[in-house]
């Protein structure tokens, strides 16, 4: 396989280095290697790249965790606007969220990981996880995994349903809704909530990982318990065992396009979304102010991680970036990673938005490891003397 033959895009001036980072790593993986990378720097594409024999640009994928940097776009956007307040009380706007003493909990709190909440007793279905409605009306009868507030821990399956369920109080709307009519609708995006019929043809179907029989047996050591907090975080305990790796192949995942999971997007429409956030976009100002980005962006829970089992850092709704991925980014970089591989962040201080997606996932999940080299290229280039 040559760079010729397997990598396709543009790059702006001064971007080269990226290109050859990328074709590097298309070079490395399997044969049947695809891909895209994207990124803005100040508001302009600067780099759009893609890999595989029948992959473009144009070609869609399920990025897992990385919906929920979407959806809590649209958390800080009511933030922003007055129409949600950090510190008040879940129940302020939720009353029923109050059972099973989780009533001191406030928005901000909740957006940090901090409820306990990360999955139910028995497990949900396919058709439950799918339904961002139904995931919050049985969390709201479910008696939390910790003292709320008290610690944190990934919630991996529920944590948009739970946040949008505030969103869905205290507006009416769902946070798909809002944000295809102020987000995605507004700037054209290709990252959906909710993956019109009109547009399946663009998608690709995810690819499991392939292990080697050590990591193989790692995944077995941290996946096969099946009542462990990690279990019930990642939904492996109940009658209907989630597949995670497969998760976005499911029609009923697309189209719904829970908050937690299910987007689908090209690497253009996740570094699109983050560019967007920061900056200025064919004469469309900011969506976010400096301060709420900062806010959004500042540390709210750093340390162990109950349900990763190691460190992690997050801001509110978003991953504090540089600390969780790639700490040569600027303090208060936000983004998320999704499950299959895929990256997405905004880097404020260096006016830099980054969008990655692979179609077959790479040990051990989440941001796969190439990211940070991608990723390191990009940032070099983008703050080299011009």
């Amino acid at each position: 396989m040559t760079q010729q033959t397997t990598v396709h895009g543009t790059v702006a001036d001064g971007y080269e280095a990226v290109r050859e980072e990328f074709a590097a790593v298309a070079a490395a993986e399997r044969p049947d290697y695809e891909g895209q990378l994207c990124a803005y720097a100040h508001g302009r594409r600067v780099v759009d790249l893609w890999a595989g024999p029948d992959a473009d640009g144009d070609s869609l994928y399920g990025v897992y965790s990385s919906t929920k940097g979407a959806a809590h776009l649209v958390v800080a956007l009511l933030v922003q606007d007055g129409t949600l307040e950090l510190d008040r009380k879940v129940t302020y706007y939720w009353p029923e969220f109050a059972a099973e003493s989780k009533g001191a909990l406030t928005l901000r709190e909740l957006l940090a990981h901090r409820a306990g909440l990360v999955g139910t007793d028995t497990g949900f279905t396919l058709a439950e996880l799918a339904d961002d409605r139904v995931i919050a009306e049985r969390l709201a009868d479910q008696r939390p995994f910790w003292r709320p507030g008290t610690a944190f821990g990934y919630h991996a399956l529920v944590i948009g349903a739970l946040t949008g369920e505030v969103v869905r109080r205290a507006t009416g709307r769902t946070v798909q809704g809002l944000y295809e009519e102020r987000v995605r609708a507004l700037h054209g995006l290709d990252f959906h909530l909710g993956l019109p019929a009109a547009l399946e043809p663009r998608f690709r179907p995810a690819q499991p990982m392939l292990p080697t029989p050590r990591q193989r047996e790692l995944l077995d050591a941290l996946l096969s318990p099946p009542h462990t907090l990690q279990a019930v975080a990642f939904n492996r305990h109940g009658a209907e065992p989630t597949d995670l790796a497969t998760l976005p192949n499911h029609r009923l995942i697309r189209e719904k396009g829970p908050a937690s999971v299910g987007g689908v997007a090209s690497a253009r429409g996740l570094a699109g979304l983050y560019a967007a956030l920061i900056s200025e976009i064919a004469g469309q100002a900011p969506l976010l102010k400096p301060d709420t980005v900062a806010e959004f962006g500042q540390f709210h829970s750093v340390g162990y991680d109950l349900v990763a089992r190691g460190h992690k850092a997050y801001g509110l709704g978003f991953q504090a970036t540089a600390d969780t991925w790639h700490p040569f980014l600027g303090a208060g970089a936000i983004g998320h990673s999704g499950a299959g591989g895929c990256q997405a962040f905004a880097d404020p201080r260096s006016s830099l938005a980054y969008g990655y997606t692979r179609r077959r996932w790479a040990f051990p999940g989440g941001a796969a490891p190439e990211n940070d080299r991608l990723a390191r290229a990009v940032h070099t280039a983008a703050v080299a003397p011009r």
